[in-house]
């Protein structure tokens, strides 16, 4: 196929699908994909199977995952607008309002449907402010006791989102009992809490069994049903960028230019200046650059046996998080097609991209 494309590798997802399933059964958790980060449905036949259904931030994934993704549709937004009301109760099994402001607008059209509310505990894993929702002025979920307990009746369920690529239990088992300390009243009152995602379970060495015993302890004890939210946890390790050298040239460092841009297609490492990673060997040391005109559109240094040169095929690694989703059209760049790799082996080309795509996005 030609390049640029991102390649899914059934086979990868399945692993963390497989853990996935095992967290259920030992657990009685129920886990929904979160949109946010991925939402290629050309693979959700595969992940319906694990998993109990999706999670979204807007109308249009709610959308997405009532016809795409079998199970439950849990349609969260930071904000509702009013037009979007109708769409959004026809598409989804349960509503979470970001604020009790929210909520008290639209009871009256939404009172039929299963509410639930998002609380911020003020606590988070992240170490990043850009993505951290317990940052200062936070307006990711309620926060005040004083503010929540009035409106209790009128919810069957909170979300807690606080974690964040966390791989530690340890700071997972602190964060959940702090919860517990400060919202055990209210919690108890509920049917459901959704504990969001960001919980890195699916990694490598990463403690499954003791984590579905505190999360069958924090059901039993508290007799509320318990959703995950896992979004890179469910799709980790499981897709490659594929690009081609098109050019090399040196300014006090090897410098290769791929048919590809982190800025249009791994957007998030720009973002949190992070490098893409490849595998690694020998002692060629090239930076990998993009080809759009961003003079830091680059992503990173990697080890390679021998020189590159115009032709050379490489993998981006671990590409499926926050980049399909995200991908855009700056400079025009071909957008990379999506490419599925089969239990068996062969690769079948799922959707390609071209200039009335590009065309159609703009006016």
């Amino acid at each position: 196929m030609q390049t640029p494309y991102y390649l899914i590798d059934k086979s990868r997802l399945l692993q963390n699908m497989e853990k996935i399933a095992k967290l259920r059964e030992l657990s009685g958790v129920k886990s929904l994909l979160a949109l946010k980060c991925f939402a290629t449905w050309s693979v959700f036949d595969v992940m319906s199977e694990y998993m109990d259904g999706t999670t979204s931030s807007s109308l249009f994934e709610v959308k997405l995952g009532r016809e795409k993704f079998a199970g439950e549709t849990h349609a969260y937004s930071v904000a509702w607008a009013p037009h979007e009301m109708d769409e959004m109760l026809a598409s989804s099994d349960k509503v979470i309002f970001n604020t009790v402001q929210q909520l008290l607008r639209f009871e009256a059209v939404s009172r039929s449907h299963v509410r639930g509310l998002r609380i911020n505990p003020g606590i988070s894993t992240s170490d990043f402010d850009l993505a951290d929702p317990a940052r200062p002025f936070s307006r990711l979920g309620e926060h005040s006791i004083e503010a929540i307990a009035p409106v209790v009746d009128l919810v069957s369920g909170f979300m807690f989102h606080n974690n964040c690529e966390n791989a530690s239990f340890e700071r997972f088992d602190e964060m959940l009992g702090q919860i517990e300390e400060q919202f055990g009243s209210l919690i108890r009152k509920m049917q459901w809490i959704s504990l969001g995602g960001g919980i890195h379970f699916t990694g490598k060495d990463y403690p499954l069994d003791r984590l579905a015993e505190r999360l069958k302890r924090f059901a039993g004890e508290n007799e509320v049903q318990v959703y995950l939210e896992p979004g890179e946890a469910a799709i980790t390790n499981s897709t490659t960028l594929e690009v081609t050298v098109l050019d090399t040239l040196y300014n006090g460092k090897n410098l290769a230019i791929v048919d590809s841009s982190i800025e249009a297609h791994m957007l998030d490492l720009l973002i949190y200046r992070e490098s893409a990673k490849m595998q690694e060997s020998g002692d060629c040391k090239w930076m990998i650059c993009g080809k759009s005109c961003l003079a830091g559109d680059i992503f990173g240094e990697f080890q390679f046996p021998e020189d590159l040169k115009p032709g050379d095929r490489l993998s981006m690694q671990d590409a499926a998080g926050y980049t399909m989703v995200k991908k855009n059209w700056f400079n025009g760049v071909q957008m990379p097609s999506i490419a599925v790799r089969e239990l068996d082996g062969a690769e079948r080309l799922v959707r390609g991209f071209t200039y009335n795509d590009f065309a159609a996005a703009l006016s």
